[in-house]
């Protein structure tokens, strides 16, 4: 088959689309041919490498993908070969105390599918039965593809661990990017209002579309500042920043008394100051999440599948392109997800 690889870390010219070996199922594992997958920042900073991840090379890239199931290994129940299905990315071990309690992605051996393994961007890939879920005929590839880290990733973010509730404000970070406008839809979804940042006047107008109530060109403005304006100094009740050192002081600074600040990455650096002071003295709450546990997968994504959720796709390449999709994720280019497809079915 042919995938999307890298055998050393480095910049985007690491990237090859070339012969890899096929893959075979394994016990408990399905094979699926590969229909469509998206790009994440995750698969960039993978790309680039990342400290304490130590890859077997060539390193298959990838965490989102759907297609259509080819062939199944011993013991598996689920799937049979013709369903269709889309790949959640979180690996859990099923037996430590947190698995048998139901919160799976906070198992002591958690990893993520392309992250700390091989990926799933190749023509076809062999993936765990429980790393898959069904897409219902008539989901469009692209979309089945490109939904499942950003949107679980959003939901437990702002559902499980920050337990928004209606009329509650929400300020959700960089609204352009894949955790962003999930996270700008399902805060609307769940009859929060809405702020939403953006870097430009066509960004702002996509958090818009998504549901944001007011969106702020943080290039063009202090956010801090203008959402303590615009909410008579009072603040939000939740922040979700996906961004790290460049926004964290500013995000705490956007909550009201007793607000909760949720996170679930660091793109722009992983150790801000703390601002103790104003966590103690506000009463704030700063909260982790990572990825979901399948419960929490199945009810976003069902509603996904029945259209109440959509993916904004910004562009879909080629698998061959692979590079080009980094390239349009590393410089914010566009809004929402970038997809590939293998050559084959481009």
């Amino acid at each position: 088959m042919k995938a999307v690889q890298f055998d050393a870390h480095g910049d985007r010219d690491v990237i090859e689309y070339g012969e890899f070996p096929d893959p075979e199922p394994d016990r408990g594992e399905v094979l699926v041919d590969v229909k469509a997958g998206a790009v994440n920042h995750l698969d960039v900073w993978t790309r680039r490498g990342l400290p304490g991840v130590d890859l077997d090379m060539p390193h298959i890239p990838g965490s989102d993908a759907a297609g259509v199931v080819e062939a199944v290994g011993e013991g598996v129940t689920r799937f049979e070969p013709g369903d269709r299905v889309a790949v959640s990315a979180g690996v859990a071990c099923g037996n430590c105390e947190f698995c048998r309690d139901g919160e799976e992605s906070l198992c002591v051996s958690f990893h993520i599918l392309g992250e700390h393994v091989r990926g799933v961007h190749a023509e076809r890939a062999a993936v765990p039965e429980a790393n898959l879920v069904p897409v219902p005929d008539g989901v469009d590839w692209e979309v089945a593809g490109s939904v499942s880290l950003v949107f679980q990733t959003a939901w437990r973010m702002l559902h499980t661990r920050a337990n928004v509730k209606a009329g509650e404000s929400v300020l959700v970070l960089g609204a352009s990017g894949g955790v962003g406008h999930a996270a700008v839809q399902i805060a609307d979804h769940a009859g929060c209002e809405v702020f939403a940042t953006a870097s430009s006047e066509a960004k702002l107008r996509h958090a818009k579309a998504c549901g944001a109530d007011h969106v702020v060109d943080y290039e063009a403005t202090d956010f801090a500042a203008e959402i303590a304006e615009r909410t008579g100094k009072r603040g939000v009740d939740v922040v979700v920043d996906h961004v790290g050192a460049a926004t964290y002081p500013d995000s705490l600074k956007s909550l009201a008394n007793g607000g909760r600040l949720v996170t679930c990455g660091a793109t722009t650096g992983p150790n801000p100051d703390a601002g103790l002071n104003r966590i103690f003295w506000n009463q704030l709450s700063v909260i982790g999440s990572t990825m979901a546990t399948p419960g929490e997968v199945d009810d976003v994504l069902e509603l996904v599948w029945d259209g109440t959720f959509e993916p904004r796709i910004r562009e879909t390449l080629p698998m061959s392109e692979a590079a080009r999709a980094h390239e349009l994720i590393e410089n914010r280019e566009g809004f929402g997800k970038v997809v590939l497809k293998p050559d084959s079915e481009f």
